[in-house]
Parts: structure tokens; sequence; C-alpha cells
């Protein structure tokens, strides 16, 4: 197109001076190019990070260049302004739907956390609950135990029934493998399941103290495995536009497994935990025991 110069810049509302730095830039690659490159890396690191928010994307990067004082990352609007301008912006979809059904005559427990899901130190304090995913061929009840330390799931028990030994095997699973449970405060809602008296033999058998929604408690009350259950169901399913139902409970069984013991007890980025995953927040914080000793 040719014509006058001072026409266009008038038209187009900018100054000469303007398009002419203009010029000298549109060639230049974006400022932030390399912080791109490294969001697609993360993303490829597992193939869980898709559904990364400005948030953990955030954390994600702080993380991964700790050790690189020259590479700079700018401020979490900033990151949420470049996933927006490349597609790479998460929303959640679904809300969870809870499945517990209480026994009001049963024998109730003390509520001890009271809503305080935070914890100075690992195996002192946790939560339970168990939710249901729809398979192509029956349903699957998954069980879990997660500490209220760094979110680390302590034990995990998947079945087609959700009854009482399903309950007692998540105990025993999160026993096994953390025998420093022992003392540590496990609270649940107030489900028939942990009313039954096998499992409450079970869990003052391994010296674990029990304990329960307030009287008349609502989500709120156990609202950390609430949230679980929800990030759980997102990350698989809703933000893939997939179905738990594109799945056979034995496939869905691998699936959970691998997504909680190999993906969020090590590497996915937690914001409970200030930007950490589990397994870092717990050896940072066993690793400073002698220091503070």
């Amino acid at each position: 197109m040719k014509g006058k110069l001072s026409l266009y810049c008038k038209v187009l509302n900018v100054s000469r001076q303007a398009f002419y730095k203009y010029l000298e830039r549109k060639d230049l690659p974006w400022k932030y190019d390399y912080i791109v490159n490294s969001m697609y890396e993360i993303l490829n690191e597992d193939q869980y990070n898709d559904t990364y928010g400005r948030y953990r994307m955030f954390a994600a990067l702080k993380l991964k260049h700790q050790d690189d004082p020259d590479f700079h990352i700018p401020g979490e609007r900033t990151i949420y302004r470049i996933m927006e301008a490349v597609g790479l912006i998460h929303r959640p979809r679904r809300n969870p739907k809870g499945i517990t059904k209480a026994d009001r005559n049963a024998r109730k427990s003390d509520d001890k956390l009271k809503r305080n899901f935070r914890a100075d130190k690992p195996l002192t304090k946790c939560v339970t609950d168990i939710t249901e995913i729809k398979g192509s061929d029956d349903k699957l009840y998954v069980s879990a135990i997660f500490d209220c330390f760094d979110v680390t799931v302590l034990g995990l028990a998947m079945d087609t029934n959700m009854k009482a030994p399903l309950c007692v095997t998540t105990l025993e699973n999160a026993y096994t493998t953390h025998p420093s449970m022992k003392g540590c405060i496990c609270h649940s809602d107030r489900g028939t399941q942990y009313t039954s008296q096998l499992y409450r033999d079970k869990i003052n058998e391994l010296g674990i103290i029990q304990s329960m929604n307030s009287d008349g408690g609502r989500c709120h009350d156990n609202a950390r495995c609430e949230s679980m259950w929800a990030r759980l169901k997102d990350e698989l399913f809703y933000s893939r536009n997939l179905k738990s139902t594109d799945f056979t409970v034995a496939q869905l069984k691998t699936i959970i497994w691998r997504y909680f013991m190999s993906y969020w007890n090590n590497r996915r980025i937690c914001s409970s935990n200030d930007g950490l995953p589990p397994k870092v927040k717990r050896d940072r914080y066993y690793a400073a025991l002698p220091i503070a000793a």
C-alpha cells in the first residue's frame, strides 16, 4: 500500500515515531518466549501437568529454576497473561457430590480438628473419605487417607463396594507404609463405615486417634478430602473431555493408583504446600530437623 505516511498515522492514531519503533521491533522474538518454552517443558514433564492454572504454573517455574539466578520469572499476573496469550488457561468445570450415608444411631467420636486442617509436622493429623467413580462395567469406590501436613496420600484402597472393610484396608495400607502414624489424629465424616465396630477396632489396634465431623456437620468439616476428590476427577476426566465410564473398573484402578501414588505424592504442585509437591515439602522438613536440633 502506497500513500502518505502522515495520513496513515493520523487514521491509526499513532505517531510517526511509534510507527518506526514498531518496524524496528516487529521481527524481534517476544520477550517472554523463554517463559513460554519453559512452560511447555513443564507441561511435557507429566501427562497431568496440562491442568496447571496460573498459580501452579507460577510455582512450577519457580521450583524448576530455583538454582538459576539468571532466569527471570515475572509476577503471577504476568504469567496468567502469558498463558492466556498462548492458550494455556485451565478452568475447572465441575463440582464433586458427596455419597456419605450417616448412621444417626451409631456411637460417634469427637471432632478433634474443628476444620483446622493445618499441621506443623507430618503424621500428626490426617483426613480420610470415600468417593464414587462410575466405570463402564461397575462403580468403583476409592478410599484414601491424606496427611494434613503436605497432602501426601498415606493410604489408598479401591473396591466395587463402599463397606467398612474398604476403609479398614486403607488404614492398614497407610500404617504399613507409615508406622509412625501411631498417635496421629484421623478425621472422617460420620458415614456408617467409620462408625462401624470393625473400623473402630482397627483404628484402636493401630493406636490412631479417631475424629469425626461435628454433630450435624456439613461437607466443610471434611473440606480437605472434598478438595482432593475434586482435583482427581477434574484432572483425570473433566478437563480432558473424558468420562469415567470410558474406562473399566480395572483400568480406573490403575489410572487412579498412578495418579495418587506416583504423580500426586511426588510431582504435583500443590497450592496448600506453597507451590511444592508433597514429597519436596516433606523432604525439606526432614532435612531441616538436624539444623533445628
